[in-house]
């Protein structure tokens, strides 16, 4: 029996899911899924390291590397080839936007950059 796919922690949806040619009709198309957005912002946006990605996005460090190359094809062939990229689907779970477990998350950064502030507060305090 197969092992069950661990679900890929994702910080926020894209704002836009569809890019493609301007001016035409585009007869093909590619998907990427969303945990191969999430890598790409990840990696080549924020500038993080494939252990870092891994680490926000709960799986291992192989798991981002299959993706980060799947999302690296898939963007390769809508731009080489004109054909229309869309973000939807995949095996992945939103951020709760609680505050705590992801340090480099959008959504969490000012949470996180408060709780150190606090923690320090604390620790200050106790000496």
């Amino acid at each position: 029996m197969a092992r069950p796919r661990k679900w890929r922690r994702i910080c926020r949806l894209p704002k836009c899911s569809r890019f493609g040619p301007l001016g035409s009709v585009a007869e093909d198309s590619v998907v990427m899924m969303v945990e191969e957005y999430e890598t790409i912002r990840l990696i080549d946006l924020e500038g993080m390291t494939q252990e870092e990605c891994a680490v926000q996005m709960n799986i291992s460090r192989t798991t981002v590397q299959s993706i980060y190359n799947s999302a690296r094809k898939n963007l390769a062939d809508s731009l080489v080839n004109s054909k229309v990229l869309f973000i939807e689907g995949g095996d992945f779970e939103l951020c709760p936007g609680d505050g705590h477990g992801r340090k480099n998350c959008c959504h969490h950064r000012n949470c996180w950059k408060d709780s150190e502030q606090e923690n320090t507060k604390n620790e200050t305090r106790d000496e």
